[in-house]
């Protein structure tokens, strides 16, 4: 730095300078000329070098750094599922869960679900082919598309094969359908979250939105853990829809060992306060919320 300075001044010193009054003559020009070049080829190099380092070292320079992903926190941030479609978050306890029920088309490696709308939208069977799964699959309640009110209202419905991402009883899964991160809760961890709330008896009450979509009487409806359940029926093993507006129900991860064609479930109706422990046909089709892993 000292160097430069000191350059500075003999540049200028030498430019101003006026032998006798007479110009300074060509061979002093030209050395001068030299002096600068090389002065301003020095300061340009150094600049270069400098900004290289600034960017290869952080600290105590400027550099370009990549900016961290933004941080998440449960009941502010939502969560998108590999379709796109987001849901917000509420945290009840230690434990982070969707706000909505799931209506994703793919496990969250974009493997396609398949869809089932055979049979009748009205209820009957005929002509179901539901029934006979034994592989992920997804339905809409009363086979209505996407776009539509059950659709919008209440997410998709379905088979616990889905659920869980697996082929075999008993097997280890081998597809997510909730978004990286997140997981279908176990049995255990639905306990966790109603012993919480007060128990079995009362959890639903908790749980159960106080919103005009559920059928009245609503009973014990608060929604004071603002876990916002909202009736979106079932569609059972034999291929019926049913109780719309009546009652929730959401798969478990895990196998009823008594009788492994079944599955851990939850469920609450609108007549009741409780949050309801049993299990269901596999080939049922019940709606999904994710827990935070």
């Amino acid at each position: 730095m000292k160097k430069s300075i000191y350059l500075s001044i003999y540049l200028s010193i030498c430019l101003s300078i006026s032998l006798n009054g007479q110009v300074i003559n060509k061979q002093e020009s030209d050395k001068i000329e030299g002096i600068k070049r090389k002065s301003s080829f020095n300061v340009e190099e150094i600049k270069v070098r400098w900004k290289k380092a600034a960017l290869e070292n952080c600290p105590g320079v400027p550099c370009i750094i990549t900016p961290p992903p933004p941080s998440f926190t449960c009941g502010t941030s939502t969560i998108n599922d590999v379709d796109g479609n987001a849901y917000n978050t509420v945290l009840i306890g230690t434990q982070c869960w969707t706000l909505e029920n799931l209506k994703v088309t793919k496990y969250n490696d974009g493997t396609s679900i398949p869809l089932d709308n055979s049979g009748s939208s009205t209820g009957s069977a005929a002509g179901a082919t539901w029934s006979s799964k034994v592989t992920g699959a997804y339905t809409i309640y009363a086979n209505e598309p996407s776009t539509g009110t059950n659709a919008t209202n209440y997410g998709y419905l379905y088979n616990w094969y889905a659920a869980v991402g697996i082929i075999t009883n008993g097997g280890s899964p081998t597809k997510n359908i909730c978004p990286t991160g997140w997981h279908v809760p176990t049995d255990a961890e639905w306990t966790t979250l109603t012993t919480y709330l007060g128990g079995e008896s009362v959890a639903g009450g908790k749980m159960k939105s106080t919103s005009s979509l559920w059928n009245a009487p609503n009973t014990d409806a608060t929604n004071s853990s603002s876990f916002s359940v909202l009736p979106g029926g079932s569609r059972s093993n034999n291929g019926t829809f049913s109780d719309v507006r009546g009652s929730a129900n959401f798969w478990s991860a895990n196998e009823f060992v008594t009788n492994l064609n079944n599955a851990w479930i939850r469920t609450l109706y609108n007549s009741f306060g409780n949050a309801f422990r049993g299990n269901d046909f596999k080939q049922s089709g019940f709606s999904i919320r994710c827990l935070r892993d």
